[in-house]
């Protein structure tokens, strides 16, 4: 099986827990409540993922300790930030972006859990996925 097929069958699987969690919770909420359920619903799923995966910075050379933290690393392949906000801003865009970059992987979801359709809160990034 390709690395696009089992990325898009992951980000799938993410998308539709997504989907259940706004569900059951509706807008307004914080963005922790939205973590710890999208965790509870993963888990329950049998989807593997990491909570708060450290992302340290490389520098000349080094790995620097660094304040980067993604909030979902799904199968070792797909990075899952998720927001609570009035609406999603490019400095959300581009730290998804720079996570993608920093960490080599292809594929991220930035989902905004405050909107009325979760459809609505869903972004997806590529960087270099290929057949």
């Amino acid at each position: 099986m390709s690395d696009k097929v089992v990325i898009n069958k992951i980000t799938e699987n993410v998308i539709g827990a997504a989907i259940n969690v706004h569900r059951a919770l509706g807008p307004g909420l914080l963005e922790s409540a939205y973590e710890a359920c999208l965790a509870e619903e993963l888990r329950y799923r049998g989807i593997g993922f990491k909570r708060q995966h450290h992302l340290p910075l490389h520098y000349r050379g080094r790995a620097l300790d660094s304040a980067y933290r993604l909030d979902f690393l799904v199968e070792n392949l797909v990075v899952v930030e998720l927001k609570a906000v009035k609406k999603i801003e490019p400095i959300h865009k581009a730290q998804i972006l720079s996570y993608l970059k920093l960490g080599g992987w292809k594929v991220g979801l930035l989902m905004n859990f405050n909107v009325e359709m979760m459809k609505h809160g869903i972004n997806r990034f590529v960087l270099g996925l290929k057949e």
